[in-house]
This record gives structure tokens, C-alpha cells and sequence, in this order.
């Protein structure tokens, strides 16, 4: 056990440390509760009563010599960091580490689904994937219908037909089936149609569909709630236009044009010199619809409308080709990073 101690101490006494961490790790190998010390005085119960004088004093001048070496290696190393804080040049420049920044898209959707949400529309999602029904059949799509041709669907299987839904429309009939009027609902998503990717399409993009649904609701009340929607997303100043269209889940329809919030309505690229740009499409809930979905016609009334929010982010960040919104290129990206 003598020369056991002996060569600890040689060892100790040859002991230089090169950081904190080597100077922690000897700590824990000598000190430790489980440690070369703590070893030493557990053996130390086993050795004759007549040398148990001399291997205490053994035992504790390796207890001393490794407490000094610690002692002295933890002054050294607090002197060099201090020193070495000192010697910081604080007219450098900070190096910032890059942030990131939210989606254009999700910008736009959230933007619009903040300003129906003030007035007082709750949000509803639902699955990619719908059957026929849901996606179709409900919404006044009867089979065979020409007014199918109108959406370029991407089956998954057939009979019975499974497809990637061509608009959130179909959460608008989930949501109908099990929740009674009054229904106040927005539905943002992504939607797929098969269509030739180009600067204006592409054959995936989201949606924000909104339905209100209740007892003597008026188109006047649809009018009144776009023109809202319009003066908050584009201007205090924006009007609107209605003009006739045909969706099959809605009678009357019509598509809203807003003043070209670029040139004021005065003429220019954007709006083709017309002074007008296509927002959006709207209309009262074809009573059909409802009754597909088990509301009384005779008693409630609705309106319906759904924009595509690459189109508005499109018109609201003037950028020409729909494209850069999906090839994930970081300088494109980077410009929205203050709109967070």
C-alpha cells in the first residue's frame, strides 16, 4: 500500500492542467466519492493496527497534495479567462446568426384569416384526400355534370372516387353536416388540380374558403363583408365590384374585382388598364347545398366565398410569377423577413 501512495504522489506531483475540463476530470478521479482518496481510506480499515500511523500519513499528504494542486490550477485558469475578457475589443462588430422568416403564403393566409377572425368567423380544416361526395356530389356536382369539367381532379382510385380535393369547399360541407346554423366558418388549405405549372398556375395551392350560414342572410350582408375584407387587406381606399358568374354550390354568383391598389384605378400592367383586379369568387349558398347537408332552405340562407391566397400574395407583394412561391430559393425568401 506504501508504494502504491508513493506513485500517486509521483503522479500528482507531475500533474499539469491544460483547461477546466482536464482540471475537473483529476478532481473526480482523485476526490471523488468514488474517487483514488476515497479508496485509499477504505482500505486503510484493513491495515495493522501497528501501521496504521504511518499509512494515515501517507494517505493524507496525497489528500493535501492533490487539494493544492487543484487550488492552485483553479486560480490559474479564473486569472486567464479574466485576462483573457480583457482583452476583448468591444468596437468589433457583433456576428449575427441568421433568422428565419415565415412563408409569403403564410403571411397572406394568416392575414386573411385574422381579419375574418375579428369578425367573428371561427376556423375549420379538414383532409386532402375526399371522396366524391364530399368533394362534388355535395357541392351540387351531380354526375355527368358539365360543370365538373370545370375542375381538373387528380384521382386516387376509382368507384368509388377518391381524389386530392380541388377546393377547401369540402371542409364548408363537413362543417355543415355537424354543426347547426348559425355557422360562421373560414377554411384555409391547400388544394390540387391538375393543371400545367406557368408564372400564373400551378397545380398546387392554397385556399381560404369562408361560409356564413344563418336565418335571413342577404347578399347585401355578403357585399358588406368583402368590401371589409377588401379595405383591410388592401387599403382603406380599395373598392369593390361584383360581377355575375356561375359557380354550381352557389345562386347568384359572381366574381369581386377590386381597384387596382397600384395605379389607383387610373390604368396600368397589373390591372391590364382597366383600373380593376380579380380577387375573388362568392355567392349565395345554392339551396340544394344546404339541404344536401341537412339544413332547412326554408329557414336559412348563407353566403360563401373562397380566394386563392397565392393570388393575393401574388397582387399584394407585386411579384409576377406564382413559381417563386414554390422553388424555396432564400433570396427570394429573405425579403419577407421583415414581415414577421
Amino acid at each position: 500500500m506504501k508504494e502504491k501512495i508513493e506513485k500517486l504522489i509521483e503522479e500528482v506531483n507531475l500533474f499539469v492542467a491544460e483547461n477546466q475540463d482536464h482540471l475537473e476530470a483529476f478532481r473526480l478521479k482523485m476526490m471523488s466519492k468514488k474517487g483514488i482518496v476515497a479508496e485509499l481510506f477504505s482500505e486503510f480499515k484493513e491495515v495493522p493496527a501497528d501501521q496504521r500511523k504511518e499509512m494515515g500519513l501517507f494517505i493524507n499528504r496525497l489528500k493535501n497534495l492533490v487539494q493544492e494542486k487543484l487550488d492552485y490550477y483553479k486560480k490559474e485558469i479564473e486569472s486567464q479567462q479574466k485576462q483573457g475578457a480583457h482583452n476583448l475589443d468591444l468596437s468589433m462588430p457583433v456576428e449575427f446568426s441568421p433568422t428565419g422568416a415565415r412563408h409569403p403564403i403564410s403571411l397572406v393566409r394568416n392575414e386573411i384569416i385574422r381579419i375574418f377572425t375579428r369578425l367573428g368567423y371561427t376556423i375549420s380544416e379538414g383532409p386532402e384526400i375526399e371522396d366524391d361526395w364530399h368533394n362534388f356530389t355535395a357541392l351540387n356536382f351531380p354526375p355527368e355534370h358539365p360543370a365538373r369539367d370545370m375542375q381538373d381532379t387528380f384521382f386516387i382510385e376509382k368507384d368509388p372516387d377518391i381524389v386530392l380535393r380541388t377546393h377547401t369547399s369540402s371542409v364548408q360541407v363537413r362543417t355543415m353536416k355537424t354543426t347547426k346554423p348559425p355557422i360562421r366558418a373560414v377554411f384555409p388549405g391547400r388544394v390540387f388540380r391538375n393543371e400545367a405549372i406557368s408564372a400564373r398556375a400551378h397545380c398546387i395551392f392554397h385556399q381560404v374558403e369562408g361560409l356564413y350560414v344563418d336565418k335571413n342572410v342577404s347578399f347585401a350582408d355578403l357585399k358588406q363583408t368583402l368590401l371589409y375584407f377588401a379595405r383591410e387587406m388592401f387599403g382603406e381606399n380599395t373598392e369593390i365590384r361584383l360581377r355575375p358568374s356561375y359557380f354550381p354550390f352557389t345562386e347568384p354568383s359572381a366574381e369581386m374585382d377590386i381597384t387596382c391598389f397600384i395605379c389607383g384605378g387610373k390604368g396600368c400592367n397589373i390591372c391590364k388598364h382597366t383600373g380593376w383586379v380579380e380577387i375573388l369568387g362568392c355567392g349565395m349558398v345554392d339551396p340544394n347545398v344546404l339541404e344536401n347537408c341537412g339544413i332547412d332552405s326554408k329557414v336559412y340562407t348563407g353566403f360563401a366565398f373562397g380566394m386563392g391566397v397565392e393570388r393575393v400574395a401574388l397582387l399584394k407583394y407585386r411579384v409576377k410569377d406564382i413559381r417563386l412561391y414554390f422553388e424555396n430559393d432564400v433570396r427570394f425568401l429573405r425579403q419577407f423577413s421583415s414581415e414577421l
